[in-house]
């Protein structure tokens, strides 16, 4: 079973030739980011006005000095771009959406944790490199990809099984962490441009060993969240997802293989 596929709606719309190297995965968003003549202000996405709120799966970074750093860095350098900078202790990696408060019970958020827990696979880390983005967003290129496409797939599979099926399914799933949001349109390449000079910084480090459940919230011109639940990922006692992949075995399905094109 092949975990991506070309889909318009994502950013990029294509996926990179290889999943498991990150200079491939940089390499492929900065082509992408390159490529528009206009940004887009990020704020006016259907359905997420301001005050609007979601269950979301996400990934957060509250003890990652060098991402805070690196993203300090690369935020003071954009600040005569007018972008709205995500703040420190709003760094983030989203996953999947679960749905709208009011359509999901507490005891719904609570099975799909508790759920959840059987199915993810080992703590892993990933590459966060500077610098590429969206048509709405500045943001760090992340790699490997296969990790946080299996963590995808594995939080799709719970929330089918409970009835709550993410909106995007992870072939469409485009791992990234964004830095700072466009608010406005305008002409993209003075953006790129900015960002083309900070794509020799370092690379840092993120370790990823909790997954959580949030309700986010729009405020403003930033998000916020209240966390829900942590769910642990497990304990990485194999590589490129054996764990994983055996829990697939078990239960009589294949384990998902990660696409890399040639």
């Amino acid at each position: 079973m092949s975990l991506l596929s070309a889909d318009p709606a994502a950013f990029p719309a294509e996926p990179p030739a290889d999943t498991h190297d990150p200079a491939v995965t940089a390499a492929h968003d900065w082509a992408a980011f390159s490529a528009p003549d206009e940004m887009t202000d990020h704020w006016a996405r259907p359905g997420w006005s301001d005050g609007s709120r979601a269950y979301y799966w996400m990934l957060t970074f509250p003890d990652a000095q060098g991402l805070a750093t690196l993203a300090g860095h690369c935020q003071e350098e954009l600040a005569p771009l007018g972008l709205d900078p995500v703040p420190t202790d709003g760094l983030h990696i989203t996953l999947a959406r679960v749905g709208r408060p009011g359509a999901v019970a507490p005891g719904q958020l609570d099975g799909l944790a508790r759920d959840a827990e059987a199915l993810l696979p080992s703590a892993f880390s990933v590459r966060a490199t500077p610098l590429a983005g969206s048509r709405g967003a500045v943001r760090l290129s992340l790699g490997p990809w296969d990790p946080l496409l299996r963590l995808h797939h594995a939080l799709a599979e719970t929330g089918s099984s409970a009835g709550l099926a993410p909106k995007k399914p992870t072939s469409a799933f485009r791992p990234h962490l964004s830095l700072a949001y466009n608010n406005r349109r305008r002409p993209a390449a003075p953006v790129v441009e900015a960002a083309s000079g900070l794509r020799a910084l370092p690379a840092v480090e993120l370790t990823v060993a909790t997954v959580q459940l949030m309700e986010l919230r729009r405020e403003g011109r930033t998000y916020r969240w209240d966390v829900r639940n942590t769910v642990p990922l497990g304990k990485p006692t194999g590589t490129h997802g054996e764990d994983h992949d055996h829990f697939f075995a078990e239960r009589g399905r294949p384990g998902p293989t990660i696409r890399r094109l040639r």
